[in-house]
């Protein structure tokens, strides 16, 4: 059986990440390797993964190069910085700008958790007051959370450079307090 992972800012190949969003790496090749490792180390070949955004900065065939190193088939949601993932368009199963997912869960609302997935943070989204998740990323975990909002930033500089598994995920949004629910 398949998994359902999330993620996103991965900047591959992009030089200043290191240093704008204080990643520990020495170069931008470490970063790539380390990135690859432990997408890997999570996702199988099977699994499907959302990406959130903002894949890479570098050549379209460097990028591709990376992206047929990852297992899973990957969906995006288009970031601000997308000029060579979209050049790399056939390794997706589809780009989109935003997308609202369904998940199968016996816990969830009727056994379907409703999830937002969109780059950026949205303060109200489709259904927020009636369960639904937001995801997002962009913000490299600059953003201030907000512990009574079931949104969360899924970008790898906040998830030690790991994907979550949508059990992971549940397992953040189930922590945080004061939510109101209408069902």
């Amino acid at each position: 059986m398949s998994k359902i992972f999330f993620t996103s800012d991965h900047h591959f190949g992009h030089k200043n990440i290191n240093k704008f969003s204080n990643r520990p790496f020495s170069s931008v090749e470490e970063m790539d390797e380390e990135l690859i490792k432990r997408w890997n180390e999570k996702v199988r070949p099977q699994d499907e993964v959302y990406h959130l955004g903002d894949v890479g900065l570098m050549s379209s065939n460097k990028l591709k190069a990376i992206l047929d190193r990852l297992n899973g088939k990957i969906y995006l949601i288009k970031g601000n910085h997308e000029n060579a993932a979209l050049d790399c368009a056939s390794r997706f199963e589809w780009i989109k700008d935003y997308y609202e997912l369904s998940v199968k869960d016996e816990d969830a609302y009727k056994g379907e958790q409703f999830i937002v997935l969109f780059h950026y943070a949205i303060k109200e989204w489709n259904a927020s007051h009636y369960g639904t998740w937001h995801l997002y990323g962009h913000y490299h975990g600059g953003l201030i959370d907000d512990p009574t909002s079931r949104s969360i930033d899924i970008g790898v500089d906040c998830h030690n450079f790991y994907p979550l598994s949508y059990k992971e995920v549940k397992e953040i949004i189930s922590k945080k307090n004061g939510l109101l629910l209408f069902f």
